[in-house]
């Protein structure tokens, strides 16, 4: 199981979170509406109000996901970090339940 980490505008968050979820590309999308983002782009600081998606999946369909993002993301760079959850670091029926989903399709 995969825990898909993305960052982006507040304003995109819900809609790119629905269109992964209706894509069966992941179990459950979560959005955390407000953070603060720093950092350099361009040779520029930046800082912008971001909102972060906590997105639920199976490791089989990660890169089909990073290519969704990348598709309909509005950033030319958007951030997207894959974090392993290991079988036994999590309820096995939550787990099991996220791979019925995403690998039902």
């Amino acid at each position: 199981m995969r825990v898909v980490l993305c960052s982006c505008p507040r304003e995109k968050a819900r809609d790119l979170a629905q269109k992964t979820v209706e894509a069966k590309l992941v179990a459950c999308a979560q959005v955390i509406p407000t953070m603060e983002s720093f950092y350099w782009w361009e040779g520029k600081m930046c800082q912008e109000q971001e909102a972060l998606l906590l997105l639920k999946t199976d490791a089989s369909v990660v890169e089909s996901l990073t290519a969704f993002l990348k598709k309909h993301h509005s950033y030319s760079v958007p951030e997207i970090i894959s974090l392993t959850v290991l079988p036994d670091e999590g309820n096995p029926d939550y787990l099991s339940w996220i791979q019925n989903e995403v690998q039902g399709t």
